[in-house]
């Protein structure tokens, strides 16, 4: 077989078998060409007798290409997952999968999640989740928490009335104030994802985002799909929904923008709720000047 061969297979299972996003097909099937590309497998069966130790090292080449913690975690999830389809293919699929651990993380102060973390978090849950449409949805809802600021409270209110999505929304925060938030196409287009995989009719005046039995989806079962992707991310216990807001913050706040406008854009009554991210940012540029800076080496 030809590694085009292999390839296809995969991505054809993860797009008809599993129903997986385009983001997540085209990253799972990138990560399955790196190890065919180290590995050089003949075909399924070469690739189902894959030992720990040649994981180990296809790994190590990676961390030395520069990916980091949370990369090199879900890295690892994705080659789990194709050499688990590699020994189904090959027909062997009770053999015992090579034993990996992920990569230790330093404890450590809170922090908000980098843009990577953000999207690796984003991915895993999609990845993780029982049903492909159930995956889709919490994806969609930590986009719009990353990508448009919104509490999870605001993200799970947004009814069918808003559809189809535009590059604003209008969200309702505390105290019934009202805003807009722009809405980049990348969370436009996980959300539009979710609507094609939800087994549930819209109506204009429901959540669009719903249980498992067709009810309003809950805040909780959004922090449980969290809790089990931060950990198989290696992030700390700070890596929750509501991170993902601050991060929006910080990141913006970085990046140039004055607190005027972000506290527009996070629905804040007062400047005086805005200006902690300063705090924030602060706090995070020390931490890299300590990391980074000449005279803090030696």
């Amino acid at each position: 077989m030809t590694k085009a061969d292999l390839l296809e297979a995969w991505g054809n299972h993860l797009k008809n078998g599993r129903r997986r996003s385009p983001h997540t097909v085209r990253a799972y099937v990138a990560t399955a060409a790196r190890l065919i590309d180290s590995a050089r497998p003949a075909d399924w069966a070469a690739l189902a007798r894959l030992e720990a130790t040649e994981l180990r090292l296809h790994l190590a080449e990676r961390r030395e290409d520069g990916i980091g913690n949370t990369s090199a975690a879900r890295e690892l999830s994705a080659l789990k997952s194709f050499l688990g389809f590699a020994r189904e293919q090959a027909g062997v699929a009770h053999a015992a999968a090579p034993r990996l651990r992920g990569p230790r993380v330093k404890k450590g102060l809170p922090r908000p999640v980098t843009p990577d973390e953000a999207v690796n978090l984003a991915a895993m849950v999609e990845e993780e989740a029982r049903e492909p449409w159930i995956g889709a949805r919490d994806r969609a809802v930590l986009l719009l928490l990353y990508g448009a600021g919104l509490r999870i409270a605001e993200a799970l209110a947004v009814t069918g009335a808003a559809l189809p999505l535009g590059e604003t929304l209008m969200v309702t925060g505390k105290g019934g104030k009202q805003r807009m938030a722009p809405l980049l196409p990348i969370v436009r287009e996980g959300v539009a994802d979710y609507l094609r995989q939800c087994p549930w009719p819209m109506a204009a005046d429901a959540p669009i985002f719903r249980g498992a039995k067709g009810g309003p989806l809950s805040q909780g079962m959004v922090q449980k799909a969290v809790a089990r992707a931060r950990v198989l991310l290696g992030l700390p216990a700070s890596a929750t929904p509501h991170a993902l807001r601050h991060s929006f913050a910080t990141h913006l706040l970085g990046a140039g923008a004055d607190l005027r406008s972000l506290q527009e854009l996070l629905g804040h009554a007062s400047l005086g709720s805005t200006q902690i991210y300063t705090k924030v940012d602060a706090a995070t540029l020390l931490d890299v000047y300590r990391n980074a800076h000449p005279r803090e080496q030696g």
